[in-house]
């Protein structure tokens, strides 16, 4: 047994994160207004902490292995100023933690926003709070309007990544080490660094990465325990061989195994024609273009999409949950969709719904008992 085949064993105990379901499942963004749908239709996720711990309780109720916040510091305009509104996330975190019992509950950092001895620090108190539950969402930045906020500077791709590097050494180091320590890397110096209590989870809380680019993805292979991917195509030939890509390269470079992880958007009714129509509905009718638009262009993405039309599509892609896997039509379909992406080898997937409450609601009710049936939970 390797080094992070010993860790994961080590977390079994409290952190549901790798227990041994065929497909795990988690939510996604919860924390903040719209959720993952840019649509100006009514009804939306309005951020009140009664809403989000109402959305939390159902997926522990369900036993959701994960409850992920994104961090957002800053709305991405149009008439909803998408995301605007929302819960930072660790204190997030600390409140829900104490109103669930079995989810992993989730921070979403980024690193610019906040110096690594006061994240370990942060996180070692939720994972108190939430009897060793807690993981990180390390984000390195790529929102320029946001480290405008905090006076950061827009590092080079690369530059992002080391410092992420030195970030995260630094805290494995105070969740670790019982003695002082220093640290001095290009861009953090600690002078007796310390840290007292340790979490309770050992050695450290679940780490989470998003990473996509090369330097990303050997961030992700080298430092977490879940890599989180994004698919550029539905094809089940090319996402099987980017999960892969990333357990390969954990595995024959840094001698770790990890879990990949991805997400999607759950449009469920009794039809597949109700749903796709409800689809249209939020988003061709009700749709927020001109934020899905200032997302597009803050994420790089629209020289992707050469024709006019192509840059239409993609606006509605995001518009449908912010580019997730589309799992669209009834329960029965619903569940296909997530064998789909268990198929491919992923270990969990983040749901996001249109309608939290309702759509969580249903999923409870019909399509639970069929993913049991199907043997992914």
């Amino acid at each position: 047994m390797n080094s992070s085949a010993k860790m994961q064993e080590l977390r079994r105990a409290t952190n549901p994160l790798f227990n041994d379901r065929k497909l795990k499942l988690g939510t996604f963004c919860t924390n903040l207004s719209g959720g993952y749908a840019i649509t100006t239709m009514p009804g939306t996720l309005e951020v009140t902490w009664p809403n989000t711990v109402r959305l939390a309780q159902l997926a522990d109720e369900m036993e959701f292995e994960a409850l992920v916040p994104v961090g957002r510091w800053k709305g991405f305009g149009g008439v909803t100023n998408f995301n605007g509104a929302g819960f930072e996330c660790f204190s997030w975190a600390a409140g829900i933690s104490a109103s669930t019992k079995y989810s992993s509950v989730f921070s979403t950092s980024h690193i610019h926003t906040i110096h690594p001895v006061m994240a370990a620090k942060q996180a070692t108190v939720i994972d108190h709070i939430s009897g060793g539950r807690h993981a990180i969402n390390i984000v390195s930045g790529w929102n320029q309007p946001e480290l405008d906020m905090f006076g950061a500077p827009m590092l080079d791709h690369d530059a992002r990544y080391q410092m992420a590097g030195e970030w995260i050494e630094i805290m494995m180091k105070l969740w670790t080490l019982e003695e002082d320590f220093d640290y001095d890397g290009k861009f953090y110096q600690v002078k007796k660094g310390c840290l007292a209590p340790k979490p309770l989870q050992r050695p450290y809380p679940a780490i989470m990465n998003a990473g996509g680019s090369d330097q990303g993805r050997h961030f992700s292979a080298k430092y977490s325990d879940i890599a989180f991917v994004q698919f550029d195509t539905h094809d089940p030939d090319f996402a099987r061989k980017k999960v892969e890509s990333y357990r390969r390269l954990a595995r024959e470079k840094y001698g770790r195994e990890i879990q990949v992880w991805s997400f999607g958007y759950v449009v469920q009714r009794e039809t597949e024609k109700e749903a796709k129509d409800f689809l249209h509905y939020y988003v061709y009718e009700k749709g927020d273009w001109a934020a899905a638009g200032n997302l597009i262009d803050m994420l790089g993405l629209g020289s992707l999409a050469v024709e006019p039309s192509a840059f239409e599509k993609l606006k509605a892609h995001f518009m449908g949950g912010w580019g997730a896997f589309p799992l669209v039509g009834t329960k029965e379909q619903i569940v296909d969709g997530l064998a789909t992406l268990s198929d491919i080898g992923v270990d969990g997937a983040l749901l996001s719904w249109p309608l939290y409450e309702e759509g969580m609601l249903a999923f409870q009710c019909e399509t639970m008992p069929l993913l049991k049936q199907a043997g992914l939970r």
